[in-house]
């Protein structure tokens, strides 16, 4: 016999380093004969199996197969497309989800719905992220957002409870999207840790430093990080643009790094422009806001309050990994709710408004007269930092749909064409409803310990989309394209 590529039981012994993942990908069959693939497809298969048990004998749901090959629909990211052979120039795309197939199900009568979704979209990847996946879709008619919300997290503690014996505590705490990005800087904080950002531009917005006084004068804000123990981080890592910290809040976005210590009599340390402009009152009124003790240090950042928001939710993470906050932290396991996201936001390149779920999502009743402002009723699950899922109540009256296209550049004629057949249910009638989907291969992954959904998917693709295993994508042989009336533009490069 051919000597392996790898030995399985030198795998496993953690002594040696593992081959390379290109060499597992492609010789795929040998790998999951390893203890720990094993492990991990074994778990993915308990905790779709108790998914289905809680859904199906405690819940009354009904399990429903919905299209493979369907029409393009606006989830987000690139459709893949299937050309269709009997109807030349006409094609089928591959569903992101099935989106519209659950709301029309849940107008025919089933008001349970759940399936294990296959889902594709043509979009760049990452270490949690596939060309094709595997959701939880779960639909449910009359109920309101919290009953969804309940199911949800009885669904969840089960399967952490059962599959991998960790206990999650019910209720899950809630927070809106507005207060996760002004406190955490990001919509999927990780609470595991504090770190928290401070909005202190009532405090300086009149100050002496230019920079923190422009930025909230222009509409920005000024917003700070108070680091417990900040002795930990040495002024050489804060030291722009060397440092290793400076290194990665400019990654992050921002401008420069301003920072201050509070001393062990009580004074307040730092260069000379932050002391300046917090001389007087206005530290003591800080120090007070954001509880400072002596010892602490703060990282302040400046500019259009969004993006300050989110380079400091970054900064925050590195900082937390830098200093082993979630390593000493005495809860390794949290899960929330983040809720009222925008309907809407802006897009510069195509100079209008487009949803930030997909336009299918019922805005807040009292919002609906301005929508480009509108409140959604949307709603993700968050765990440990990573979003493991999301929903949303659905829009099921004609006119309200009408307007959400508008108000994103969809004409009536458009709406029409496209998504008619949806709209038809809504004149024959539709129930109110809502759903959620969640996402089996980053569940799995975190249940695991795993870094990657590579691991605990049987056959995945690359970061490049490849196959390391079949070599596809592949070219076709000429006489295939011509029966799908499909000729090849010979000048473009191959990327």
């Amino acid at each position: 016999t051919k000597p392996l590529p790898f030995s399985v039981s030198h795998v496993e012994d953690a002594k040696n380093q593992s081959p390379l993942e290109e060499t597992r990908l492609k010789y795929r069959v040998l790998d999951l004969r390893t203890k720990k693939m094993a492990n991990n497809l074994k778990l993915r298969h308990q905790v779709i199996k108790c998914m289905r048990r809680f859904l199906e004998d405690e819940q009354g749901f009904t399990e429903i197969e919905t299209p493979i090959l369907t029409k393009s629909t606006p989830e987000g990211a690139r459709d893949y497309l299937v050309p269709s052979r009997i109807h030349p120039g006409s094609w089928y795309a591959l569903p992101q989800s099935p989106q519209l197939f659950k709301q029309m199900l849940m107008c025919a009568g089933f008001d349970r719905y759940y399936q294990l979704a296959r889902c594709f979209r043509d979009e760049d990847l990452r270490a949690d992220r596939q060309p094709e996946f595997t959701q939880l879709d779960l639909e449910m008619a009359f109920m309101d957002q919290n009953q969804i919300m309940h199911l949800s997290e009885d669904l969840l503690v089960k399967v952490f409870k059962d599959c991998a014996n960790i206990e999650l505590s019910k209720p899950f705490p809630r927070m809106t999207y507005d207060a996760a990005m002004s406190r955490y800087g990001t919509d999927r904080p990780d609470t595991r840790y504090d770190l928290r950002l401070h909005d202190i531009s009532i405090h300086v917005k009149d100050c002496s430093f230019k920079v923190f006084a422009d930025a909230v004068s222009d509409g920005g804000s000024v917003y700070c990080i108070r680091v417990p123990n900040g002795g930990r981080i040495s002024n050489s890592k804060l030291k722009w643009p060397k440092g290793e910290v400076a290194k990665e809040a400019a990654a992050a976005g921002l401008a420069g790094l301003s920072f201050a210590r509070l001393g062990a009599d009580g004074t307040l340390e730092g260069a000379k422009p932050i002391l300046e402009a917090l001389e007087g009152d206005r530290a003591n009124k800080i120090m007070e806001h954001i509880r400072m003790e002596p010892g602490d240090l703060l990282l302040f950042g400046a500019g259009p309050t969004r993006s300050i928001q989110t380079a400091l939710g970054r900064l925050r993470c590195f900082i937390a990994n830098t200093l082993g906050e979630m390593v000493d932290s005495d809860v390794q396991h949290t899960a929330l709710w983040i809720t009222d996201f925008p309907l809407m936001e802006w897009n510069e390149e195509q100079e209008r408004y487009e949803s930030v779920h997909h336009p299918f999502t019922a805005p807040h009743a009292s919002d609906l007269s301005n929508l480009q402002n509108a409140r959604a009723h949307a709603y993700d699950i968050v765990y440990n930092g990573v979003e493991i899922g999301g929903g949303s109540l659905r829009i099921y009256q004609r006119e309200v749909q009408e307007k959400v296209f508008a108000a994103i550049g969809v004409s009536k004629m458009e709406a029409e064409e496209k998504f008619g057949y949806l709209l038809q249910c809504f004149d024959m009638g539709a129930p109110p409803h809502g759903g959620l989907a969640l996402g089996i291969d980053r569940l799995v992954m975190l249940l695991c310990g795993a870094s990657s959904i590579r691991d605990v998917i049987a056959f995945p693709k690359t970061t490049q989309a490849v196959c390391s295993l079949t070599h596809t994508p592949d070219p076709v042989p000429p006489s295939q394209l011509k029966e799908l009336h499909i000729r090849l533009d010979q000048s473009k490069e191959p990327h």
